[in-house]
C-alpha cells in the first residue's frame, strides 16, 4: 500500500469568507513523489501549499498528514506541532519572511535551535549545507545585505538544516540566474533521491519536467483543471494557452507576421 502524506478530499477555502481561492480541491501525494503545482496567478497555487503546512485551515473539506486530520485544533497541541514543524519544511516565494536575524549562521540555526535539536547535531548539518550551498563567506553577513538568489539559498538552508520528511516549495526559482536556478535544481532532485518528498508551486515550466513525477494544473476557476505525467501535461498546448501558462510573440518578417507559443520562464539575472 502506497505511504499517503497528504491528502486533500473536496478542500475548500475562500479569504474572508467571501473570496475563493480554493474550490474542490482532491490530491493524494505519496512519500517520495515529486509534485509540482502549475497556474497562473491567482488560482490559488501558494493558498495550497499554505494549507499543506497548516498556515491556513480550510473552509471545507478533509485535509489529512500521514493519516492525521490537520486543523487548527491538532496544532493547538504543541507535542503535534513540534513534530509536524520537524517532518514538513517551507520554503517562502518571499525569502525575507523566513531571514530575520542579525546575521545568516543565526537564521540558518534558528529553527532547529527552536525545535530542540541537539548543538552538535545542529552544527554538523550546518557543515554539510556550507559544502552543498556554497555559503562560507555568507555567513557572518546581514541577510538584508544578500542578494535574491543569496537570500534564496540561505531560506532553503534554514530549512533544511531540520531535516523535514517534506519540503514544500513556493516559487523557489523565480527571479533567479540560471547558475542559481540550476544549483537549487540539482539540490532539490537530491533531497528527493535521499527519499524526501518534494512540492513545489512554479511558473517555471523549464524546471518542472526535472521536479515533478506529476504535476497538477490549476485553471482560474481555482481548481485542478488537469493532472499527470509533466511530459504529457507541457506537449498540451491547448491546455497550457487555456491557463495562461504560454504566452504568444509576434514577430513581422517582411511583409508577413509569424505568431510563436512561449513557455512562461523565470530565468531572470537578479
Amino acid at each position: 500500500m502506497d505511504n499517503i502524506i497528504f491528502e486533500l478530499k473536496d478542500v475548500y477555502f475562500s479569504y474572508l469568507g467571501k473570496f475563493p481561492a480554493l474550490c474542490g480541491i482532491d490530491i493524494r501525494i505519496n512519500q517520495g513523489q515529486k509534485i509540482s503545482i502549475i497556474g497562473a496567478n491567482g488560482t490559488g497555487k501558494s493558498t495550497f501549499l499554505q494549507i499543506l503546512d497548516g498556515l491556513i485551515f480550510a473552509d471545507r473539506g478533509v485535509l489529512s498528514f500521514c493519516g492525521q486530520q490537520l486543523n487548527e485544533k491538532i496544532f493547538s497541541d504543541a507535542k503535534f506541532s513540534r513534530e509536524f514543524r520537524r517532518k514538513v519544511g517551507f520554503i517562502f516565494q518571499n525569502s525575507d519572511v523566513q531571514l530575520f536575524c542579525p546575521t545568516v549562521k543565526e537564521d540558518i540555526v534558528f529553527g532547529p535551535l527552536q525545535l530542540g535539536l541537539a548543538k552538535d547535531q545542529i552544527q554538523k548539518r550546518l557543515e554539510k549545507l556550507i559544502v552543498t550551498l556554497r555559503i562560507e563567506e555568507l555567513l557572518d553577513r546581514p541577510p538584508h545585505q544578500l542578494s535574491i538568489g543569496e537570500k534564496r539559498k540561505i531560506a532553503i538552508a534554514s530549512t533544511l538544516i531540520i531535516d523535514p520528511q517534506v519540503l514544500i516549495l513556493d516559487e523557489p526559482t523565480a527571479g533567479l540566474d540560471p547558475l542559481t536556478t540550476r544549483s537549487i535544481i540539482d539540490l532539490l532532485i537530491a533531497e528527493n533521491n535521499s527519499g524526501k518528498t518534494i512540492i513545489t508551486a512554479t511558473h517555471d515550466l523549464h524546471i518542472v519536467e526535472e521536479i515533478s513525477d506529476i504535476v497538477y494544473v490549476f485553471g482560474r476557476g481555482k481548481s485542478i483543471v488537469k493532472s499527470g505525467l509533466a511530459n504529457s501535461i507541457l506537449n498540451d498546448p491547448a491546455l497550457l494557452q487555456e491557463n495562461n501558462l504560454v504566452h504568444i510573440h509576434s514577430h513581422q518578417h517582411q511583409d508577413k507576421v509569424h505568431v510563436h507559443p512561449h513557455l512562461h520562464s523565470e530565468h531572470h539575472v537578479s
